[in-house]
C-alpha cells in the first residue's frame, strides 16, 4: 500500500495551491483505489467567499476533491505516462452534508473501470464519519486515449 505526502502529490499532478483539494493520500492502489483527505481551516479561501456567515465547502470543490483524489491512483500507474488526466463527466452527484470550516473531508475513490484512456470512476466524501458528498464520474487519459484514435 502507497501512501503519499502533499509534496509527492505535488510532484505527481498540475494542481496547486489553493486549488489543491486533497493534502495526503493515506492509502492508493495504482490503478484501482486511492484515499485521503483536505484539512479545511477556518482561514480556506473559499470559505471567506462562499456564504459569508454561514460558510461551507461548494459542492463542485467538494466533487473536484473527489476527483484530484482519485487521479493520485492513475498517475502512480507505472504504465502511465499522463501528466495530465481530464474529468469529463459526473453523475449521481450527492451532498448530503455542509462541509464546514474547521473539520477534515476524509475522501475515498475507486475506479470501477479503466480501458483505452477511459476510467470511470466513484468517491465519497466523508465528514466526522457521516457521508458528506459522493459522485460517480469520468476520466480521460488524453495520452492513452490518443493511441487508439483513427488516423486519417
Amino acid at each position: 500500500m502507497i501512501k503519499l505526502t502533499k509534496k509527492q502529490i505535488l510532484n505527481l499532478q498540475k494542481n496547486k495551491p489553493p486549488y489543491l483539494m486533497v493534502d495526503q493520500i493515506t492509502k492508493l492502489i495504482p490503478g484501482k483505489i486511492s484515499e485521503g483527505y483536505k484539512n479545511l481551516p477556518k482561514n480556506e479561501w473559499f470559505f471567506k467567499v462562499h456564504w459569508e456567515n454561514n460558510p461551507n465547502m461548494p459542492g463542485a470543490l467538494q466533487l473536484e476533491s473527489l476527483i484530484q483524489t482519485c487521479s493520485m491512483s492513475i498517475f502512480t500507474m507505472s504504465s502511465s505516462k499522463e501528466d495530465v488526466i481530464y474529468f469529463v463527466e459526473a453523475s449521481n452527484l450527492k451532498f448530503q452534508k455542509k462541509v464546514i470550516p474547521g473539520m477534515k473531508l476524509i475522501l475515498k475513490t475507486k475506479i470501477t473501470q479503466l480501458f483505452r484512456g477511459i476510467a470511470i470512476c466513484e468517491g465519497k466524501g466523508y465528514q466526522n464519519n457521516k457521508l458528506a458528498c459522493e459522485a460517480k464520474f469520468k476520466l480521460v487519459l488524453p495520452n492513452e486515449l490518443n493511441k487508439y484514435r483513427i488516423k486519417n
